[in-house]
C-alpha cells in the first residue's frame, strides 16, 4: 500500500463524509476506496471510521491521524515544490471554482501562460454562480466576490473593483441619461438575483439611496450582461463585467460623480484544510493578473 495515496485517499473520505464521493472525487470505484480504508486500518491496528446519521465519521484515533496526515501531506507537497525549484513548476491536479461571467472574461484568457509555467500540471475549472460546498466538491481554491457570508473561512483578498451603472449608448439615447440617483426609478433596470435592489450612492457629503425596478431579473451574470448588451435596460454591476465594452465604449458608465460600494475579489479555500501550494500559487497568479485590469 502507497502510504501516501492511503493517506490522500483517507482525507478525502472524510473531507466527503462517504465511500462514494471520494471514489468520485478521485475517479476510482468505491471498491477501491473502502479496501485502501481497510488497508489502513489493518496496518494501523486502530478504527479510523464510525458510520453515523451524517455518514462516516472519523473515530477520536481517525481525527488524529485525520489532522497528523493532512500536515504530512502539505509539507510532502511543499518539499516537492522545493526540490523542483521554481523554474520546474507545478504538478498533479489543481480544482478551481469561480462564478462563470468572471473566469470567463479574466481567469480562462490568461489560464494559457499558467500552464505553460507549469507544463505538468491539469487544472479543472468548475463554473458556478452560486457558492459551492468546497469540500464536497474536492474544490483548492475558490474565486468569490462581494461579502463572505461566512467569517470563519480562510480566504485571502486578491484585489478590489469598482461598481458602476452601466448602460449602452442605444439605451441611453432612447430613455435618456440619468443625473442623479434618483432617476434610476424611471428607468429599466437589469436585476441579478442575488444583489440587492436598493443601492446606496455617495458623492462628497451626500448619501443617498435607491431602489431599482425591471421586468427582468436573471440569476447568472451572463444573462445580465446579454440583457444590458442587447439594450434592454441599464444595470449596477462590476466594472470588470463590461472591461472589454468599457474600453470599446459598447457600454458606458453614468452618473459617474456618485460613487457605489466597491466589490472585494476572494480566494476561498477549504476549511479545516492548509492551503495547498498549487492554490496558494494559482491565487497569487490572479492577483498578478487583476492589479493590470
Amino acid at each position: 500500500m502507497d502510504r501516501f495515496q492511503a493517506m490522500a485517499t483517507y482525507i478525502r473520505v472524510v473531507d466527503t463524509g462517504s465511500f462514494s464521493a471520494a471514489a468520485r472525487q478521485l475517479n476510482v470505484g468505491q471498491p477501491a476506496v473502502s479496501k485502501i480504508v481497510a488497508q489502513l486500518e489493518s496496518r494501523l491496528q486502530t478504527r479510523l471510521l464510525t458510520r453515523s446519521t451524517h455518514g462516516l465519521t472519523p473515530t477520536e484515533a481517525g481525527q488524529r491521524y485525520y489532522e497528523r496526515a493532512l500536515a504530512a501531506l502539505q509539507e510532502a507537497d511543499e518539499a516537492e515544490l522545493a526540490a523542483r525549484g521554481a523554474g520546474k513548476g507545478l504538478s498533479g491536479k489543481l480544482r478551481i471554482s469561480a462564478a462563470t461571467t468572471f473566469a470567463r472574461l479574466h481567469i480562462i484568457p490568461q489560464l494559457p501562460a499558467f500552464l505553460e509555467e507549469h507544463p505538468e500540471l491539469d487544472v479543472d475549472v468548475i463554473l458556478d454562480d452560486r457558492v459551492i460546498d468546497l469540500i464536497a466538491e474536492g474544490i483548492d481554491v475558490s474565486l468569490r466576490m462581494g461579502n463572505l457570508p461566512d467569517s470563519g473561512v480562510v480566504a485571502r483578498k486578491l484585489a478590489t473593483g469598482a461598481r458602476s451603472v452601466i448602460a449602452t449608448p442605444s439605451y441611453l439615447s432612447k430613455k435618456g441619461e440619468p443625473t442623479t440617483p434618483g432617476d434610476l426609478a424611471k428607468h429599466d433596470a437589469i436585476l441579478y438575483n442575488p444583489q440587492p435592489s436598493v443601492w446606496t450612492f455617495t458623492s462628497q457629503d451626500a448619501v443617498v439611496s435607491t431602489a431599482l425596478s425591471g421586468r427582468i431579473r436573471v440569476s447568472a451574470a451572463e444573462g445580465q450582461r446579454a440583457a444590458v448588451l442587447s439594450h434592454m435596460g441599464l444595470c449596477i454591476a462590476s466594472d470588470w463585467m463590461f472591461a472589454e465594452e468599457l474600453r470599446n465604449g459598447s457600454v458606458r458608465k453614468v452618473l459617474t460623480s456618485w460613487q457605489l460600494p466597491s466589490i472585494d475579489l476572494w480566494a476561498v479555500f477549504p476549511n479545516g484544510r492548509l492551503a495547498s501550494a498549487k492554490a496558494r500559487l494559482f491565487a497569487g497568479f490572479v492577483e498578478a493578473i487583476m492589479v493590470v485590469k
